[in-house]
């Protein structure tokens, strides 16, 4: 199983390198440098990033990657999302931390059923003791909580935790597009240890649920740019089911598989 795994992760990456990288990265490449330069300078991310870097599981397609890339995009697009937020400049870039610590937070518990409201909880011992005050961290508790794809998230937030719950949550469904297929339906099979039979019976609802996430983006940014990871996603998911059922499939049944 894990040899046919690993050729398909194979093709399915070729794939990804195929098509073009979201237009979000080169159209925001200002705030993308703006959060990155906060990601990598800032001591309080440092010492996050190492928390996390020890903590966080690596085998289930959520691991430190996945965490850094939320964190990076969930700051930029607060950056973007500036002109909609009435702050000063140095409140912006309090925001983009506050999003920044939430998305490196966001998945420790991933492998929990609720594992949103799990990490939460886990994310108020994480920040016992550090330097935010009590509105900024319930800030990051609410944006955890509330990043769960189809769940219902908070109708009445206090002012001020919205856009790092909504910058939280379209950063991680940014993840929905390329990076699935390139990393994370890999890592969780490989966890899982499904039957490639099961993969294949299933992928189709897999597909499905993909294309619901394009109309849950929660920023002005998210859902201009959003439907277009996914799109990436569908394509990707769709040349690479054909290659399965073309390639992989026949040989599977010659093997009674």
């Amino acid at each position: 199983m894990e040899s046919i795994y690993a050729l398909i992760r194979k093709r399915a990456r070729q794939i990804v390198a195929q098509y073009p990288r979201p237009v979000f990265y080169a159209e925001h490449r200002e705030a993308q440098i703006m959060s990155r330069t906060l990601f990598d300078e800032d001591a309080f991310i440092a010492q996050i990033k190492t928390f996390v870097t020890r903590t966080v599981e690596h085998d289930f397609g959520h691991g430190l990657e996945h965490s850094f890339k939320v964190a990076v995009d969930a700051g930029a697009l607060i950056f973007v999302e500036a002109p909609y937020l009435d702050a000063s400049p140095e409140q912006i870039r309090r925001l983009a931390l506050l999003a920044q610590v939430s998305g490196l937070l966001h998945d420790l518990k991933r492998k929990l059923a609720h594992h949103a409201l799990k990490g939460a909880a886990f994310s108020r011992h994480v920040l016992n003791g550090a330097p935010l005050n009590s509105e900024e961290k319930a800030t990051i508790f609410e944006a955890i909580k509330n990043h769960e794809a189809f769940r219902s998230h908070s109708a009445e937030q206090p002012a001020g935790r919205t856009p790092v719950s909504d910058c939280l949550y379209d950063a991680d469904k940014f993840r929905w597009g390329p990076d699935n297929f390139a990393d994370t339906v890999w890592d969780m099979v490989a966890f899982s240890q499904t039957p490639i039979s099961r993969f294949i019976e299933v992928y189709p609802m897999g597909m499905e649920m993909l294309a619901r996430i394009k109309d849950t983006f929660r920023t002005e940014t998210g859902r201009r740019y959003g439907p277009e990871f996914i799109d990436l996603g569908l394509m990707i998911g769709e040349e690479l089911y054909e290659v399965i059922m073309n390639e992989f499939a026949p040989r599977l049944c010659h093997l009674g598989i």
